[in-house]
């Protein structure tokens, strides 16, 4: 027992979604309240907390944020998964916007139940943060990750390395939230951002890189090593 309330201690609710929660919860509170007064028959209001209830269990599932540290002190040459999800590409691709020559991506899908918030994959600094609008394709489609509208922060390593982690949106995710700032200095365990419903997170490394993951393998954020720099 005493384990179980440990566990739950360490889950809180993220910030971009308490507005959003509180005043649905207030809502539907008003709206319970007047069905149970207009209508004699209690059926309505049973029906709408029960459907509206699963709604909010689900919204109230979303905005988890659970607190996570990494706890490995040699972070140097290890690139962790940026978020929970599942690996959805490894392969080398063309890179023409920041890098211009190939590059290994790994990206990571995030359904509607995973956690949405965002880790920064390696420690480093921050060389620019940019967002682009574009399309909402499919967050798995391969053409998302320069089509749709996404949110690249370039990192640099203490090594020199440089890391492009991407956020993209999907088809039903359509606000991407960046807490990342150029030339600030940024490390595991702390939050990169956060994207609202099923999304998908790239990340750009260098030719050579030790891949540590396989194919539809379920990842961490903050926890799962998804990498090795040379």
């Amino acid at each position: 027992m005493g384990g179980k309330l440990k566990k739950i201690k360490k889950i809180r609710i993220h910030r971009e979604g308490t507005k959003t929660l509180i005043w649905s919860a207030v809502i539907l509170a008003v709206i319970a309240v007047v069905l149970s007064e207009v209508f004699v028959s209690r059926l309505p209001f049973i029906l709408f907390l029960i459907v509206f209830g699963i709604i909010y269990c689900i919204a109230l599932n979303f905005y988890r944020c659970p607190i996570r540290y990494f706890g490995q002190e040699d972070t140097e040459k290890l690139v962790v998964a940026p978020a929970d999800g599942h690996v959805v590409v490894i392969e080398e691709v063309e890179e023409n916007e920041y890098f211009h020559d190939r590059r290994l991506m790994i990206s990571i899908f995030m359904s509607l139940w995973n956690v949405h918030a965002n880790w920064f994959p390696v420690d480093g600094k921050v060389i620019s943060v940019k967002h682009q609008n574009g399309k909402w394709h499919k967050a798995w489609l391969p053409k998302a990750s320069e089509e749709n509208e996404r949110a690249d922060t370039l990192i640099e390593t203490p090594d020199g390395e440089r890391i492009l982690c991407r956020q993209i949106a999907g088809a039903v995710a359509r606000r991407i939230v960046t807490y990342a700032k150029e030339d600030e200095e940024c490390y595991i365990d702390e939050h990169l951002g956060f994207i609202k419903l099923g999304s998908r997170v790239d990340v750009f490394l260098p030719l050579g890189t030790e891949v540590c993951v396989k194919m539809k393998q379920a990842t961490v954020g903050d926890q799962t090593v998804i990498a090795k720099l040379q």
